[in-house]
Parts: C-alpha cells; structure tokens; sequence
C-alpha cells in the first residue's frame, strides 16, 4: 500500500508519515511514564492519581495503535524499536520510583504540553499535504490533552 492508494502524494506525504514515527517514538516514552508514575504513585492523591495514571495510559497505549496503523495506511512502516523511541524522542524518561505524587502530576503535564506542540506541528504538515485523515486524528488526540492538561492543572492548583 502507498499514499497514492487513498488519493495523496506521496511525496507530500513523507513529512508527514516523518512527524508520525517521531509523535509514535513521543508517545511511547510518554506511555512508560504513565504506568511508571500508576505504579508507583503513593501518598494522600494515591486513588486519585492512581485511577487518573491508569486512564491517561489506557488512552496513551490505543493512541500508540492508531498511530503506527496511519503511518501504515501512508505506505510507510511505524518506527517498532525501544532503541528508536528513545533516541528520537523529546520526551525523557525519568524514574518514577520514590518521584512525589505532584512531581510526578508536573512531569505527565510537560509531556502533554510536548505532544500538543508536535501535535500543532503534524496539523500544519497534514494540512500542507491535503491529508485530511490524519488531521482529523492528531486533532482527537490533541482535544483529549488539552482537556486533560486542563484537569491536572486544576487538581495541582495552577492557574
């Protein structure tokens, strides 16, 4: 399968399918952060964030799927390797064991705020491509971050 198979060019495309295994490599590092801080979470917000960790990963590891599955529908392979999620990634892992309950709240909002910027990124490429598909995806995914970086910040008491 190749771009030209769903009417885009190819070549307008590679930019797009490029930011998508970069947001994918993003996406995973943010994915292992979430369970870390889920499984290690302790203190006073323990049900709250505990609950919280687990649906922001649950919706993380389908986002994952949805991701890899359009740079596929592009004709291109979805990035696959640890060593490759790590090495392109803006995000950073940290170790959640022993990290503070509102540490750990901070570290997941500087991660969204990154996937909103890539996210903001990808839909100037999509839209430049004409590919309305993937635009209409990161768009999801970016309201379900904006809505949730809205939440935690309230939780955490910032304005």
């Amino acid at each position: 399968m190749d771009a030209k198979a769903i009417s885009l060019n190819e070549k307008e495309v590679k930019p797009v399918v490029d930011l998508l295994n970069d947001y994918l490599a993003n996406y995973h590092i943010h994915y292992q952060k979430l369970r870390g801080c889920h499984w290690n979470i302790k203190g006073q917000n323990f049900f709250t964030l505990h609950v919280k960790f687990e649906e922001l990963y649950t919706n993380a590891q389908l986002t994952i799927d949805e991701i890899a599955e359009r740079v596929l529908t592009l004709g291109k392979p979805p990035h696959s390797r640890f060593a490759d999620y790590i090495s392109e990634s803006a995000i950073k892992e940290i170790d959640t064991i022993g990290m503070k309950d509102m540490d750990m709240v901070d570290a997941i909002l500087d991660d969204m705020a990154k996937l909103i910027s890539q996210e903001r990124e990808l839909l100037e490429a999509t839209e430049k491509a004409g590919d309305d598909g993937s635009n209409d995806m990161v768009n999801r995914f970016m309201q379900f971050k904006e809505k949730n970086t809205w939440m935690l910040r309230s939780f955490a008491g910032k304005k």
